[in-house]
């Protein structure tokens, strides 16, 4: 199965920021586990319902994740808090976003506000910590997290400075903007597919978010034993970064698995590229080494 997969993934036009070696990038996302892939695919009752008077609405989300986020929402915007790798991540993941969205938009990435004239929605906002660089880079921003806590605290913390309190900030989840046709030129959801019960419904409705020729952007967390030792071993049992039980090594995707998942909602990964942490500058940088913290943009078929 993998041999077939990693055939497949040699056919499409994938390309590594700052090295286009394509055989180099499938031999550095091999499956590192040989269990059954379950969650591609989630039953019924693995998600929960959100209703309202006019509708019912399935959701990819687990209620549990949201409790946990839940209880650490008001350390949003402490760097040495729990989010502390998020907030040391933020600059190269902010690199990549910007490199890719001002060439697919055809955007001049030196100047101040590469942005201006796009709609961006922010989707798994947290408290923002995306969401206001974007903004100060001229978008206009929607965040939305399924967490009201977490949209109390964006609000708060944007509303500080004159340049992100038009931040449009709403408690609210990915599928609810589709049933109400929201529209966006990128749609991004950095660090949240891993948290989701469906991620295969939840790309679906990522990519009905964009406005046709738009562009998508996920990060996630390898499932290989690289992973396994360094974002939950260390991270969060050795080195205290995060709290015990943030991630689950099953709810990890490989980067053949994301690959198809957005194959299947219509989305053709163009460019992938890795983060690679170093000890001694404390600082993360974008690599072709894919084997744990990895990002994707694409864009719908045909584009």
């Amino acid at each position: 199965m993998a041999l077939k997969l990693l055939s497949k993934l040699r056919n499409q036009n994938l390309q590594i920021t700052r090295n286009q070696n394509h055989h180099r990038l499938l031999d550095a996302a091999r499956f590192f586990s040989e269990q059954p892939v379950s969650n591609l695919s989630t039953p019924d009752d693995s998600k929960f319902i959100i209703k309202n008077k006019q509708q019912t609405t399935t959701s990819s989300l687990k209620q549990h994740e949201l409790a946990k986020f839940a209880a650490i929402s008001d350390t949003w915007w402490d760097s040495e808090g729990p989010f502390k790798p998020l907030h040391n991540m933020n600059p190269t993941r902010l690199a990549f976003i910007r490199s890719t969205l001002c060439r697919h938009f055809s955007k001049d990435p030196n100047c101040a506000r590469p942005f201006e004239g796009l709609k961006i929605v922010d989707v798994g906002c947290g408290g923002g910590i995306l969401s206001e660089p974007l903004a100060r880079m001229g978008a206009t921003v929607t965040g939305v997290d399924a967490v009201e806590k977490n949209i109390n605290v964006a609000r708060l913390h944007a509303d500080l400075d004159p340049e992100t309190s038009a931040i449009e900030y709403c408690c609210t989840t990915a599928e609810k903007l589709v049933e109400e046709q929201r529209k966006f030129d990128a749609v991004i959801a950095l660090e949240v597919i891993e948290h989701v019960a469906a991620p295969a419904e939840f790309c679906k409705s990522l990519a009905a978010l964009a406005y046709p020729g738009g562009a998508t952007v996920i990060s996630t967390i390898n499932r290989s034993m690289r992973a396994y030792a360094t974002a939950i071993v260390a991270a969060e049992y050795l080195l205290n970064w995060l709290p015990k039980g943030t991630h689950q090594w099953s709810s990890f995707l490989t980067p053949e698995e994301l690959v198809l998942i957005l194959q299947r909602a219509s989305i053709n990964v163009k460019e992938m590229a890795g983060f690679v942490y170093s000890p001694l500058t404390g600082r993360w940088s974008l690599s072709d080494d894919i084997s744990v913290n990895f990002i994707a943009y694409g864009t719908e078929d045909g584009q």
